[in-house]
């Protein structure tokens, strides 16, 4: 005789018996094309959420892996910006391209990072670019983390600009440990002290949503801007503006990979306003 008892199956009662049957005739009672409605509208909610968080915030970078540069139509004055991430460009060949059969009027390097980053390649491009015949001017990009009069010292020690360069440029892209009135108050520390050296107002550049939120105090609006947004068919910010970078990921001939092109809002004889006088 076996010392294991063996299992007797428990019979299912009637009343689970009941409510199976309620269940299978309460579906039944549904044609097939509902549920297969009902699985594609929750696909394409789902498709919908996922855009929205994932891929919509950040699509001018996928744009940009596929090189789906952006060329406004209605400007004539048309440049670029480059630092050493373009490596060695070909001036000669960049000066005789065009966008949209309008030539690359002006070009603003990179020069400067914080108190202690000089571009590798800032010399090599400005005068190159200058030799071309291109108008050229230099950018900052400004670290929060740094004082902005250090910074401002810093710049004018390397970026050598003289009479007939554009005016000064400050990138300002981050805030950093600062408060938004700090931010401000290192920000502004560094334009009087290169509008001091310089005898000219610098140019700020920034992006269209960082510039709202950060940089909307009125004692900016007395310089000019450069306002980066990329792949829209036209700059939502509705205040003065000089300068768009429209995309990061232009073609231009002469250099290898992509380029940030841009447009001035305005004539060659507008944009020449804005250079060094003495």
């Amino acid at each position: 005789m076996s010392v294991f008892k063996k299992n007797k199956t428990r019979p299912r009662s009637k009343a689970s018996k009941r409510e199976g049957t309620k269940r299978h005739h309460f579906f039944s009672k549904w044609p097939v094309w509902v549920f297969w409605l009902g699985g594609i509208l929750s696909a394409a909610i789902y498709l919908l959420v996922f855009y929205s968080f994932f891929v919509s915030p950040f699509s001018f970078r996928w744009r940009a892996i596929y090189g789906d540069g952006n060329y406004p139509d209605g400007y004539d004055v048309r440049g670029i910006d480059v630092s050493h991430y373009q490596g060695v460009i070909d001036w000669e060949l960049v000066r005789n391209a065009d966008i949209k059969s309008a030539p690359i009027c002006f070009a603003i390097i990179k020069a400067t990072e914080g108190v202690s980053l000089k571009d590798k390649f800032y010399e090599q491009n400005f005068y190159a670019a200058k030799e071309s015949g291109i108008l050229c001017g230099a950018y900052h990009f400004f670290t929060p983390d740094e004082s902005g009069k250090a910074q401002a010292e810093f710049y004018l020690r390397h970026a050598h600009l003289g009479k007939g360069d554009l005016a000064p440029v400050l990138d300002v892209e981050k805030i950093g440990a600062l408060t938004p009135k700090e931010l401000c108050a290192e920000v502004k520390t560094w334009l009087n002290v290169v509008e001091d050296s310089l005898g000219v107002k610098p140019i700020i550049y920034t992006g269209y949503k960082f510039k709202k939120r950060y940089l909307s105090d009125r004692m900016f609006d007395a310089y000019p801007y450069w306002i980066a947004h990329y792949y829209v068919d036209s700059l939502a910010y509705k205040g003065a503006w000089h300068f768009w970078q429209h995309t990061d990921c232009g073609r231009i001939q002469g250099i290898k990979g992509y380029v940030d092109c841009n447009v001035f809002n305005g004539s060659e004889q507008e944009l020449l306003e804005l250079t060094i006088k003495e």
